[in-house]
């Protein structure tokens, strides 16, 4: 049984946009005056699809670019910081941004050391007060109604079994 198999074809002679993106492994190659104007139109404020559009290069080569660069973050609409709002714990000034909920600590590792070092301002409304039909004991438990024990040795005993 032989086995037929497809003719390998030759690269075309005219180089096309298609062809560089595949012989240059899949990027485009911008211009140091492409560079140039996307650094100075970010920092100007323009976003993203703007400069792409200005420059006709694709949106995800300007985003591309910019992180590679630290040019995320310097657009002036996005970011800002507001007099008065310092993380809970180091107090170190935050970083706000618009439309999302407001930032209280500056890492998790504050907002951790601060809940621990805090305990008595967490909103606890899940509290059920029972007594326990063993003991006889009132307690308390959070966050589950259908408790019936005071600890682990009440529900023991409710599980002995009784010789009379």
């Amino acid at each position: 049984m032989t086995v037929k198999h497809r003719p390998i074809l030759a690269p075309p002679v005219a180089y096309t946009k298609g062809f560089l993106r595949f012989a240059f492994g899949g990027g485009i190659v911008m211009n140091q005056q492409q560079k140039e104007k996307i650094i100075k139109m970010r920092q100007d404020g323009f976003s993203y699809s703007r400069i792409s559009t200005a420059l006709d290069i694709s949106e995800n080569t300007v985003k591309s670019f910019c992180r590679r660069n630290n040019l995320g973050s310097s657009n002036k609409e996005f970011f800002f910081q507001r007099d008065g709002i310092l993380c809970r714990q180091c107090r170190t000034p935050l970083i706000q941004t618009p439309g999302v909920k407001q930032k209280r600590f500056c890492s998790d590792k504050c907002r951790m050391a601060w809940w621990n070092d805090h305990p008595e301002a967490v909103n606890r409304k899940a509290i059920y007060t029972f007594t326990c039909p063993i003991c006889g004991r009132d307690f308390e438990s959070y966050g589950n109604k259908k408790r019936k024990y005071c600890s682990r040795a009440c529900y023991g005993r409710s599980k002995a079994v009784r010789h009379e």
